[in-house]
């Protein structure tokens, strides 16, 4: 198996995607340091490229204010089932609609679970396409992100503009 990496240029930055043969995102996020992406992977292929990825279109169209492309991305998470059911449960989550860390546990049905879902996102791998930069501390802060709370307070401001337009 073969996967591609691709590095594009966003307003907040580099931006980084790795994806595996079927164009599925792997990993991804806010550096152009490609052997970080891949190390958010655990079990990388073995036949890495440079290319061009089916992804990227729609991470320019998220930039162009189609904050809705992102949704149709297939991604291929590596994970336990607690995650993989968390990183669903972060797709579903509406652009300006943010959730707080408890809101998202009550969600994954544990609402006593704040750590586990703070967990969650803190191990999301396909930054963007499953959306963690979308959950909150309680009380609006913004928490942690692996990219920088610039990047996340970033995206945030630009969604909930979009969802503001759309309204």
């Amino acid at each position: 198996m073969t996967a591609t990496i691709q590095t594009i240029q966003t307003l907040d930055g580099a931006f980084t995607l790795f994806v595996d043969e079927r164009q599925r995102v792997l990993a991804s996020g806010w550096t152009d340091d490609h052997a970080a992406i891949v190390a958010r992977v655990r079990t990388a292929p073995a036949r890495i490229a440079d290319g061009e990825t089916d992804a990227a279109a729609a991470v320019d169209r998220y930039y162009a204010g189609d904050v809705a492309a992102i949704d149709d991305v297939v991604v291929a998470p590596q994970g336990t089932a607690l995650q993989l059911a968390g990183w669903a449960a972060l797709r579903r989550i509406d652009p300006g609609a943010p959730l707080t860390y408890a809101e998202f546990a009550t969600v994954l049905g544990n609402p006593r679970a704040v750590r586990a879902a703070a967990s969650i996102c803190a191990r999301n791998a396909s930054a963007l396409f499953v959306p963690c930069h979308r959950v909150l501390r309680t009380g609006g802060g913004l928490g942690g992100f692996a990219w920088g709370t610039n990047v996340k307070q970033a995206l945030l401001d630009r969604e909930a503009a979009a969802a503001a337009a759309a309204a």
